[in-house]
């Protein structure tokens, strides 16, 4: 029996309803899970994991790509999917809306030879090789893996933010850098939710651009750095609005016009007229599947290998903002997807020709060639693939700080797979 799902989120089916028949896929309904290989199985499906997936195609390596089904409520094609338009990728002269771009991540993938399932991992076993990765229909052993599940904004569920009936992609966000230059800020009067790092940044950021921006904060201190605090505190444009929550957003059919706010100390509700509201409360990492068996941050994101894209496990690589929390833009994921594509085949050409172990002396150069990798030594305790913690590293030598990604799909049915 063959059901056929369509991968358009709700909201943005009703901007682009033409679109929504290039969207949809043809699921098959099996009764029991389906075994095959891969030399490289690539789990998300953003600019990370589609650009991993172009590079493997391209090096004739047959990528298998788990995009999910709205992996942590998200549509294939991850976070970029929740944007409007896209200015900064590029390649584009003009504007693009997110969607379209994930959509040409994907065709392009497909293109160079990817085979693309429409499921969710839900596990992994990363004990030894072949690594085994599973969905609801499919069981894979796999030579390598590329973990590009990226990372999503986290959002407060008060009414009127999310993306089925409220505004979230209509005037609420979760990237000043994405939208700041878009009509709804420009001249405008915007608000950003949070008191930390990235909560300042981003306020600063939008001066640039808006007319007025209010930080609206739950207590009466930040918890960002002492260098943050002062950029935003000290900004014209800026005004903080201690101990104060939205409790509602509003608008018409062209997105948001306003908020509800609710000042906790009186409990006093005003209305606040605001043509855009930024959640700038942190992201959580898609790691949960992993189960513990990759090294992750204090805030679970991916630690990889000093200069390079190798996790903790020999022969998994990570990419994308699930392994990068500072940056989270579309095209730095895309960078890590190429570099963990390109180490996972140099990692099998090692494997092939017996030379694993010289690779804890080299690193991917340009175009792929191995250098020397100066000041950075792999984990000693890697024996039979077990998971080795990263452990502190000597001078010269420490882990940097980890950061993150996103992920979409047309291609293989259940059977194209075997």
């Amino acid at each position: 029996m063959a059901l056929t799902q369509c991968h358009t989120p709700r909201a943005i089916r009703g901007l682009a309803t033409q679109r929504c028949v290039h969207r949809c896929r043809v699921v098959v309904a099996r009764a029991e899970v389906q075994k095959t290989t891969a030399k490289i199985c690539i789990i998300g499906s953003g600019p990370a994991a589609h650009t991993a997936a172009i590079y493997a195609g391209r090096a004739d390596l047959a990528p298998l790509v788990f995009e999910g089904w709205m992996a942590n409520g998200i549509a294939p094609g991850g976070q970029l999917t929740t944007t409007s338009y896209i200015e900064n990728f590029p390649g584009f002269v003009e504007p693009v809306l997110g969607i379209d771009l994930t959509d040409n991540f994907r065709k392009q993938s497909v293109r160079y030879g990817a085979k693309i399932v429409t499921e969710t991992v839900t596990r992994v076993d990363l004990s030894a090789r072949p690594f085994k990765v599973f969905s609801d229909s499919f069981e894979v052993d796999a030579d390598t893996v590329i973990v590009a599940s990226g990372a999503s904004a986290r959002r407060l569920g008060f009414p009127g933010a999310d993306k089925d009936t409220g505004y979230w992609g209509r005037g609420i966000s979760a990237c000043a850098i994405c939208d700041g230059s878009s009509p709804m800020v420009r001249g405008k009067r915007v608000g950003v939710i949070g008191g930390g790092d990235t909560a300042c940044e981003e306020a600063t950021f939008l001066t640039r651009y808006a007319e007025k921006v209010f930080m609206i904060h739950r207590f009466d201190t930040f918890e960002a750095s002492k260098i943050m605090q002062n950029k935003a505190l000290k900004n014209p444009k800026i005004e903080v609005l201690w101990q104060t929550e939205v409790v509602e957003a509003h608008g018409d059919e062209m997105g948001l016009t306003g908020v509800k706010l609710a000042d906790k100390v009186t409990g006093e509700v005003v209305d606040m007229p605001l043509s855009a509201l930024f959640f700038a409360i942190g992201h959580r990492p898609a790691t949960d599947f992993l189960d513990g068996q990759l090294e992750l941050d204090e805030s679970g994101f991916i630690r990889c290998v000093p200069d390079s894209t190798e996790t903790s496990v020999r022969g998994v690589f990570a990419a994308g903002d699930v392994m990068d929390p500072k940056f989270m833009q579309a095209v730095v994921a895309a960078g890590s997807g190429c570099r963990a594509a390109l180490e996972a085949e140099r990692f099998l050409q090692a494997v092939d020709t017996g030379s694993l172990d010289m690779l804890d002396d080299t690193s991917v150069g340009p175009c792929g060639v191995p250098t020397a990798r100066a000041n950075s030594v792999l984990p000693a305790a890697r024996a039979n693939n077990a998971v080795s913690a990263l452990t502190p590293a000597p001078a010269n030598n420490v882990v940097p700080a980890p950061g993150n990604s996103a992920v979409r799909a047309q291609g293989a049915s259940a059977g194209d797979l075997l």
